[in-house]
């Protein structure tokens, strides 16, 4: 994991308010949109991260249950 997906996932743990998303995650990492779906799209490969239930347009993620 890199040092982007190591802080966000302490944030999640820590008690994330709200969903999060594609945009959330390059604002929190000061990066761009898509570096954020590239670190999210290899969590979820990862099984760290699955997607919310509700999709489309709004896709969240959250923590992947052990």
């Amino acid at each position: 994991m890199n040092e982007r997906q190591i802080t966000l996932l302490n944030r999640l743990l820590d008690g994330f308010e709200g969903k999060l998303t594609t945009s959330k995650w390059a604002a929190i990492a000061k990066c761009s949109s898509d570096t954020a779906l590239r670190d999210i799209s290899e969590l979820l490969s990862q099984g760290v991260l699955r997607k919310s239930p509700t999709g489309g347009r709004s896709t969240s993620y959250e923590l992947a249950e052990p």
